[in-house]
């Protein structure tokens, strides 16, 4: 047997189930408690124009990779491997591929979307959004380009693989499963305004299912990567250059 067919088996839950249903309970309810709050208290936020983007971009990779690092803690202490998460190198040029192909239609479509739910009504900011996008040098694009890496990699660690995982376990149901983590997805984006939180919610959903047709986050790393990079590396690089207004 090949590497390759001990990782499709491991991804189809061969591996020895170290915890019961119940326990996997207790530690979805103990991970959810940690990022819910801040999540939900987005919808709240106070826009403050002196957080500088170097103090934003770092809190927002220490944070993410301190959620990795427990999620890794989680699956060592369960005894389940890296690919019960979607952590695998298997055919990584063609899910490369895949992500970079099913990008376009993506973002295509969210911006689209996005955009019919403002003129259906749907909330804006009502006031101005923090620096989140000021970068002014080197410094400040090579630590957003390390973010946009970072926030792909762990938030689809979290959103796609850690929670669907715990949630398909405690209901059953991968549908369930896709949608929980969508809505978890989307409540950090409160201060953008209703339409950018409902649209940012097909966002995680579209992900999910991508994440449980490949059974790998390379694709749904490189499509989330992209969407990332556009808006807060790529536009700001072409406008610090005048090449858009």
């Amino acid at each position: 047997m090949t590497r390759d067919d001990e990782e499709r088996g491991g991804s189809r839950k061969k591996w020895p189930a170290c915890s019961n249903r119940r326990e996997q309970y207790l530690e979805l309810l103990v991970f959810l408690f940690l990022i819910l709050p801040s999540l939900v208290f987005s919808f709240f936020a106070v826009r403050q124009g002196n957080m500088s983007f170097m103090l934003i971009s770092s809190a927002a990779i220490l944070r993410d990779l301190s959620l990795v690092s427990l999620i890794l803690f989680f699956i060592w202490r369960n005894n389940e491997p890296a690919i019960a998460i979607g952590w695998t190198v298997r055919n990584i040029r063609k899910e490369i591929g895949i992500g970079l192909w099913l990008f376009l239609p993506f973002f295509f479509v969210t911006s689209v979307l996005e955009g019919l739910l403002h003129k259906a009504g749907l909330s804006v900011p009502s006031t101005p959004l923090p620096a989140l996008i000021s970068e002014k040098g080197i410094a400040e694009f090579t630590l957003a380009f390390f973010m946009v890496i970072t926030v792909a990699l762990a938030e689809e660690t979290i959103f796609r693989g850690y929670l669907i995982l715990r949630f398909r376990a405690v209901t059953s149901s991968p549908a369930a499963a896709v949608l929980l983590s969508a809505v978890i997805f989307s409540l950090g984006h409160g201060y953008e305004g209703t339409a950018s939180v409902v649209t940012i919610g097909i966002m995680g959903a579209v992900l999910g299912l991508v994440y449980l047709w490949r059974e790998s986050l390379i694709a749904p790393i490189v499509m989330h990567f992209l969407q990332d990079f556009i808006g807060i590396v790529l536009i700001p690089l072409l406008k610090q250059f005048k090449f858009i207004p």
